[in-house]
């Protein structure tokens, strides 16, 4: 038996049918941990990855920092609303970061729905990336 692997084309199915599905959706994409992006909805364009890119690791970092601040768990979401958009921020289980956009038009729960279906089904999409060990860890 062979194990399914993660391709542009499936990654990229999943992302456009997030958008599709839900009416204002502007993109989604999918980064690994360290910020490297592994999948956008169609219409993405090179500047605008990388623009994304950069704004979802720093998202990424401000949430991480939060909830080790805080001490209440791991970061599963962060949510960004602004006058006339949202942008969604979900830490799947694999490790990899969703991160869609909506338009102020478009209903909030239907994409929190999207999100959540997804980051319940990542690892039919993406690989499993594994935290980097932590010194406290080796001395046990």
């Amino acid at each position: 038996m062979t194990s399914a692997v993660a391709t542009a084309d499936n990654l990229g199915r999943a992302l456009d049918d997030i958008v599709d599905r839900v009416p204002g959706a502007q993109f989604a994409v999918v980064l690994s941990p360290d910020g490297l992006l592994l999948g956008a909805s169609r219409g993405i364009d090179d500047e605008l990855a990388s623009g994304l890119s950069s704004m979802v690791c720093g998202l990424q970092a401000l949430g991480l920092a939060a909830a080790r601040v805080c001490g209440k768990g791991e970061l599963h979401q962060v949510v960004v609303q602004m006058s006339r958009a949202f942008l969604f921020h979900a830490t799947t289980g694999n490790g990899a970061v969703l991160a869609v956009g909506i338009d102020g038009e478009a209903e909030v729960g239907d994409m929190a729905y999207e999100v959540a279906m997804f980051v319940a089904q990542a690892g039919d999409h993406l690989p499993v990336y594994l935290e980097p060990v932590t010194r406290g860890a080796l001395l046990r």
